[in-house]
């Protein structure tokens, strides 16, 4: 063989070795996540900060994937708060989105209406993605309080609180 075919050879083995490996580099995914930990102070302050305000509610804390990490409920919450707030949350985490935002968007939106036919989605306040950085590693889902929006307050309240965690 001469010298240029052998080199060509060479440089179409390197090249295709180098494509594999960054598909592989590709294959496997390093992802934030919402540790119990965490999950369990975010739930504890998001009551705290209700109960401070004189709400009686329940904070369900999900992680990256809208599975359930922590939940906490205040004594006198109702019992609907439970699946209303875990509902939050899940649709806060899946969609990356303040459930406020989204419902105001569905009330503007015909096409975002839609979302109200997505299993485990509940378009009312109080769902609030949980980030560090630009990842949402999962979303605190409030129930309980007299207005969606008050409910988000009190999930901002925490996240605020647990913000020296979320670097």
């Amino acid at each position: 063989m001469n010298t240029p075919r052998i080199a060509a050879i060479a440089l179409a083995t390197l090249t295709a070795i180098a494509a594999f490996g960054a598909a592989q580099a590709q294959a496997v995914q390093t992802e934030r996540n919402m540790s119990l930990e965490l999950a369990s102070q975010l739930a504890a302050a998001t009551v705290a900060s209700c109960l401070a305000s004189g709400y009686n509610v329940t904070a369900a804390v999900v992680d990256r994937s809208g599975q359930l990490r922590a939940l906490h409920r205040a004594d006198n919450a109702g019992p609907h708060t439970i699946s209303a707030s875990q509902a939050k949350a899940f649709t806060s985490a899946s969609a990356k989105n303040t459930t406020l935002a989204m419902m105001q968007a569905a009330q503007k939106n015909p096409a975002a209406a839609n979302l109200v036919h997505i299993d485990g989605f509940l378009l009312l306040g109080g769902g609030v993605p949980v980030k560090v950085g630009n990842d949402v590693i999962g979303a605190i889902g409030v129930g309980g309080a007299p207005g969606g929006h008050l409910d988000e307050q009190c999930a901002v309240a925490a996240i605020e609180k647990a913000k020296d965690l979320l670097k």
